[in-house]
């Protein structure tokens, strides 16, 4: 895990990669709390006989959003971001859904420094996020995820 407590820190990482994190598993009961959070209910994602039956991938598929979602705990095990006052998301650019993931699979990201702005006081993060689906080493899906740093 990297450790970084200032700006200066942060630039010694500008245009490297920052890590890779732990593996997380889909599950279905995963996707399910998702779709009640959500209210996103299709088929495809919730309904299992169905999915044997019909589907393309014969079993469910995780919502591409519930596969966004777990960036932030797998961005926390690969930086801790430290002496803040506050952070921030800030955006998310050139986001792609490459891959579905299906139920039991499991998924893990790598992280890239694109660009750091020192914006007198905030540090603006334009990172490079990949997320993998481990068992077939694709991408799931790809962006630039943008945070704002308050350092003390």
């Amino acid at each position: 895990m990297v450790k970084i407590n200032s700006f200066e820190e942060f630039k010694q990482w500008e245009g490297k990669e920052l890590g890779k994190s732990g593996s997380i598993h889909v599950t279905q009961e995963r996707i399910n709390q998702f779709a009640d959070a959500t209210m996103d209910h299709q088929w495809i994602h919730v309904d299992e006989e169905k999915c044997r039956q019909e589907s393309p991938f014969g079993q469910t598929i995780a919502h591409g959003y519930l596969t966004l979602s777990l960036l932030p705990v797998m961005w926390g095990q690969i930086v801790e971001v430290g002496n803040l006052e506050r952070q921030m998301n800030y955006g998310m650019d050139q986001l792609r859904f490459a891959q579905p993931v299906l139920s039991g699979q499991h998924v893990s990201m790598t992280a890239h420094l694109e660009q750091l702005l020192n914006l007198r006081g905030a540090i603006k993060t334009t990172v490079k996020i990949t997320i993998w689906i481990d068992e077939t080493q694709k991408k799931a899906l790809e962006g630039l995820a943008t945070f704002v740093y308050y350092f003390k």
